[in-house]
C-alpha cells in the first residue's frame, strides 16, 4: 500500500464503520448524563477513540508476530462484547428503574464502566489488523490515528444527541440507555457468531 488518497479514504471509511458501536454507546451515555460538561464529553470520546486506535495496532502486531494466538482468540470476541455491554446496560437499566420515584437520573459513568465500554465497542477492531497487515508500521499507525480521529468526532456527535434527548426524557433516559447498550451487545454477538 502506498501513501495516497485511497489510503486516507480507506482509513476514514474504516473509522466510520468501526465507530458505529461507540456512537451508539456514546448516545446512551449522553442519555444517562444529560448535564455532562464538554470536558467530560471530550474525555469519553477520547477513551473510545483511544481504544479504536489501540485495537487495530494490536491486531496488526498480532498478524506480524503472534498470529497463532490471535486466531484462537477471535471466536471469543462476540462473547466478550455481549457480556461487557449487557453488564453495563443491565446496571444502567436497574439504576433507572430504581430511580422511577421522581429523582432525575444523572448518575455519572465511572472510569471502570467507561473502560469496559471502550473495550467492548472496539474489540472487533482487532480484526482490522488483518486488513492493514500489508501496511508498514508507520502506515498502520497513521491508519489507526485516522480511525481514532473519526471515532472521536462521531462519539462527540453521539454524546450531543444523547444529552439533548436525555434532558427531555429525564428518568426514562437511563432505562433507555441501558436497553440500547444491551441491544448493541446482542447485535455484536449475533453478527459475530452468525
Amino acid at each position: 500500500m502506498e501513501w495516497n488518497a485511497l489510503f486516507f479514504v480507506n482509513s476514514v471509511l474504516l473509522g466510520v464503520g468501526l465507530a458505529m458501536d461507540a456512537f451508539s454507546v456514546s448516545m446512551a451515555n449522553g442519555l444517562n448524563e444529560p448535564r455532562m460538561r464538554k470536558t467530560r464529553m471530550c474525555g469519553i470520546a477520547g477513551v473510545f477513540a483511544g481504544f479504536q486506535a489501540l485495537m487495530p495496532m494490536t491486531g496488526w502486531f498480532c498478524v506480524h508476530t503472534l498470529i497463532r494466538y490471535f486466531t484462537a482468540f477471535e471466536p471469543a470476541i462476540p462473547w466478550i462484547a455481549l457480556i461487557l455491554l449487557c453488564y453495563i446496560g443491565g446496571k444502567m437499566l436497574r439504576d433507572g428503574i430504581r430511580n422511577q420515584d421522581g429523582e432525575e437520573g444523572t448518575t455519572s459513568l465511572g472510569l471502570g464502566a467507561l473502560l469496559l465500554q471502550g473495550v467492548a465497542t472496539s474489540i472487533d477492531a482487532l480484526s482490522v489488523g488483518f486488513t492493514i497487515a500489508d501496511y508498514n508500521a508507520l502506515m498502520a499507525l497513521a491508519a489507526s490515528l485516522i480511525i481514532a480521529a473519526v471515532t472521536f468526532v462521531i462519539c462527540m456527535g453521539g454524546l450531543v444527541i444523547g444529552k439533548t434527548f436525555g434532558t427531555r426524557l429525564s428518568n426514562r433516559a437511563q432505562i433507555l440507555g441501558g436497553v440500547i447498550l444491551i441491544a448493541i451487545g446482542l447485535e455484536i454477538f449475533i453478527t459475530g457468531v452468525f
